[in-house]
């Protein structure tokens, strides 16, 4: 084989995986605006993520009971982080 027969090769198989990084989000933060009002009530889950090489920011995403929409929440406001509290103590056995 050449070399840029395997160069070739290696580029097709290099970009369907890179496609599917950008597909799926992972190359940017997920959270472009952050709620800052009080919903705790409508929240059923909220998934942290932690900083990546990606995205140098904590993001907490919420998902709703009422509708399963998904909101990304300010960590910075007092009511974010008694909600997270509470849903940490529920947890914990």
């Amino acid at each position: 084989m050449s070399v840029i027969t395997i160069l070739a090769l290696l580029v097709f198989l290099t970009v369907p995986e890179v496609n599917s990084l950008s597909d799926q989000g992972l190359d940017r933060c997920q959270c472009i605006t952050k709620e800052r009002r009080a919903i705790g009530r409508l929240i059923g889950v909220v998934q942290v993520i932690q900083p990546s090489s990606y995205c140098k920011e904590v993001e907490l995403i919420a998902t709703l009971k009422n509708d399963g929409r998904r909101i990304c929440l300010d960590p910075n406001v007092p009511w974010v982080k008694k909600t997270l509290e509470r849903q940490q103590a529920q947890q914990t056995p």
